[in-house]
């Protein structure tokens, strides 16, 4: 972020209120460069049966055995969605991937209160399944999915590698855009009960932090300067212990100048370093 915008980001503030949500929408809106005219896009693909499990792919070309970037929006748990008519967001994605010779997949889940979890561990078993069974049809390698959640999505993509490890054994790399990993140690806000529970001594099964140490998925965490605290802690949790338990550091990423938002919403603008971040990992983790 240049100088310039990351003191408009620090003026909007930390907290997910309604003027920061929607001042960075606003602002990196008008960064964003648009879909890539050699982008190929196939909207709704079903791959569970709710009207909720569907997901939209993009390509450039003929790719071929191609590593497969698979997105899932945030939103805490209760709202959010793949694409938006008259929104780069997140189709930018998806574009992002096909401009990198990948097969980009964006998707959304079933949401909160009407399901809980472990509703996002079910919908990505589906969804990594029909990935399975169907990418190579559109040119991806099953063998080279790797999965990126922000928010709520990357809530999601720990909880399915922590909860359901011997099915996302064939995953090759797994990224996280500000998540929430430790159930036990998050806060008691009202997305997080929406989806936990209302009875906050009853979240501790739910944690994934324990089962992301002890899967071979390889990972990269990153967590915002102008992040809400709760993920700052959540970012800090990860690092001690996963610290504690290997002996050396996780890749974890510091993205100064960003807010919560960010991340996810400069692919396809002229702030690439999210990009690059992205690109070198999916690079190393299906070379």
């Amino acid at each position: 972020m240049t100088p310039d915008m990351r003191a408009e980001l620090e003026a909007l503030g930390t907290e997910l209120s309604p003027e920061m949500l929607g001042g960075t929408q606003v602002m990196m809106k008008a960064l964003n460069k648009g879909v890539a005219g050699e982008t190929q896009i196939t909207r709704d693909i079903a791959y569970g049966p709710d009207e909720r499990h569907r997901l939209d792919l993009f390509t450039q070309g003929s790719p071929s055995g191609a590593p497969v970037l698979v997105f899932l929006h945030g939103g805490g748990f209760v709202m959010g969605d793949k694409h938006t008519e008259g929104s780069p967001f997140y189709s930018n994605i998806g574009d992002f991937a096909a401009r990198m010779g990948w097969v980009g997949v964006t998707a959304t889940y079933r949401l909160a209160p009407a399901n809980r979890f472990p509703s996002g561990v079910e919908d990505l078993r589906l969804l990594a399944e029909w990935l399975r069974l169907n990418v190579g049809e559109h040119g991806g390698d099953p063998a080279k999915i790797v999965l990126m959640g922000q928010s709520a999505g990357a809530s999601h993509v720990a909880n399915y590698l922590a909860h359901a490890r011997e099915h996302a054994e064939g995953i090759a790399g797994a990224m996280f855009l500000s998540g929430i990993y430790d159930t036990r140690t998050s806060a008691h806000n009202d997305f997080n009960k929406a989806y936990y529970g209302e009875d906050v001594k009853g979240w501790g099964p739910a944690s994934a932090l324990a089962g992301l140490l002890a899967s071979g998925v390889p990972m990269q965490f990153s967590v915002a300067e102008f992040d809400p605290d709760d993920f700052q802690k959540q970012a800090a949790q990860v690092v001690a212990q996963w610290s504690a338990t290997k002996g050396r550091l996780p890749e974890m990423h510091y993205l100064t100048g960003h807010n919560h938002l960010t991340p996810a919403l400069s692919f396809g603008s002229s702030q690439t370093e999210v990009e690059r971040m992205v690109a070198g990992f999916v690079n190393r983790v299906t070379g």
